[in-house]
């Protein structure tokens, strides 16, 4: 705490100096880091995610005016003012302030509200920018229980973070909900297994003897600026839908590979069986899909495919299914061993979170040199297992590392991925360092 008493001092300061007035309220969103189970929420399937310390901070005062005034502690990211009832959200351009704006219009259209007052906000964030720890999500989030708080209403953080879930989506990045359900629903010193549909949370205690470390690639990747996120989520539910159509399911009803299985009322086992006896591991192209579902070209462009989708010329629906159906099964295991603490717990999570990241790699196709590089060097130096977290193609890696090993096992991936290259340049704290489950978001007021 007294790290975050420093920080809320110095953003008192600079929001005076910008604005010439005082904070009324301060709030607080985390970051996260994502244990296992990856690009598996948006296709309905539980998450075991922790909030990390790293967070966003935003300084609040409400103003008589409608103008919503946005500005930044870092001056890489430019001031912002608009009208707080016009609200446009630019999805060609991922601008900081688009985030912001997400939860803020998530919240407005939640109550149905069209005269709002104005704010000046000064945000601070110390989450590594598109390193896959969910700082877009952590600002959408905040600016959400920011609007909230400005307006004096009430809302449960399971219902925060659905509507937050739904209004990043204004953005374009189709998402499913981990981000912001972990954002508001963390505990200090316990990690959290999120199940959807209804939302909810469930404890799990990481075992004692070892510390999860993240270390960043160095390689940023934007969701909403690249579209390999929205492909994946698209193959995902062309995969669900050929799976039911296959089963005689009503397949223009299904949208998740989660509710194929609860509609077969089967095993995960028994949904990978059923995969790959069904789809074929060559990728599939529009036209090929449109003979399976029996629809036309225009049907399939105009009511499946998102916008952003509409020109993919193949889309490899075997692969991503076998990676979600057997992710699912590794989150739900390595719940189930966090449970029982055998003597060897430490090395059987990580052999759980090693094959997590082979079947991103290879099966969901998500991660890059660099993130492979840095799981190999992670593994070498005492990591018992390792693995891309959040959406990959770029980030962090998070490894589970036995509490003993830590000191060396920091010193050695700092000389062999980052001392090695010019990444040494990016600010050490951001790049490598130890965490423990954070608690999640908070309003603080000016005392």
């Amino acid at each position: 705490m007294p790290i975050l008493c420093d920080r809320l001092l110095k953003l008192k300061e600079m929001f005076n100096s910008k604005f010439g007035s005082v904070p009324k309220f301060y709030v607080r969103a985390p970051g996260r880091v994502n244990i296992i189970g990856e690009h598996i929420d948006y296709c309905g399937y539980s998450v075991l995610p922790m909030a990390v310390e790293q967070d966003m901070l935003i300084a609040v005062e409400p103003v008589k005016t409608h103008v919503l005034q946005l500005a930044n502690t870092n001056p890489l990211y430019p001031d912002f003012s608009t009208s707080a009832n016009n609200i446009q959200i630019d999805k060609t351009k991922p601008l900081w302030h688009n985030y912001f704006l997400c939860g803020f219009k998530g919240i407005q259209e939640h109550f149905g509200l069209s005269d709002l007052t104005g704010m000046n906000c000064l945000v601070d964030g110390n989450i590594p920018p598109s390193s896959g720890l969910s700082s877009s999500s952590a600002l959408v989030c905040c600016a959400g229980l920011v609007t909230l708080t400005v307006l004096g209403m009430n809302l449960s953080k399971v219902e925060l973070a659905e509507i937050c879930t739904k209004s990043e989506h204004y953005i374009g990045t189709e998402g499913g909900g981990m981000d912001q359900s972990i954002s508001f629903l963390a505990e200090e010193g316990t990690a959290k297994l999120i199940e959807f549909s209804p939302l909810r949370a469930t404890d799990v205690k990481l075992p004692s003897g070892a510390v999860f470390v993240i270390a960043n690639s160095c390689v940023e990747m934007n969701k909403a600026a690249t579209s390999h996120f929205n492909i994946r989520v698209m193959e995902c539910r062309l995969a669900a839908k050929l799976l039911a159509k296959h089963k005689c399911l009503p397949w223009e009803e299904v949208l998740r590979l989660e509710e194929v299985q609860a509609k077969l009322e089967v095993s995960l086992e028994e949904m990978l069986l059923i995969t790959e006896g069904t789809l074929h591991s060559e990728p599939y192209s529009p036209e090929e899909i449109c003979r399976c579902l029996g629809i036309s070209l225009q049907e399939l462009k105009t009511q499946i495919l998102s916008p952003n989708t509409q020109d993919v010329l193949t889309f490899k629906l075997y692969q991503r299914a076998k990676h979600v159906y057997s992710e699912a099964a590794r989150v739900l295991q390595f719940k189930k061993i966090c449970e029982e603490t055998p003597d060897n717990t430490v090395q059987l999570l990580g052999e759980l979170m090693n094959q997590s990241h082979m079947s991103c790699r290879d099966m969901y196709e998500c991660s890059c040199p660099e993130l492979d590089q840095l799981v190999d060097i992670c593994r070498k130096f005492g990591a018992q297992g390792s693995r891309l977290t959040g959406a990959g193609w770029g980030g962090c890696t998070v490894s589970i590392v036995p509490a003993d090993k830590l000191s060396s096992f920091l010193a050695n991936v700092h000389e062999a991925y980052y001392q090695r290259s010019n990444r040494s340049l990016v600010p050490e704290k951001q790049s490598l360092f130890a965490t423990k489950p954070g608690g999640g978001a908070l309003v603080f007021l000016e005392a």
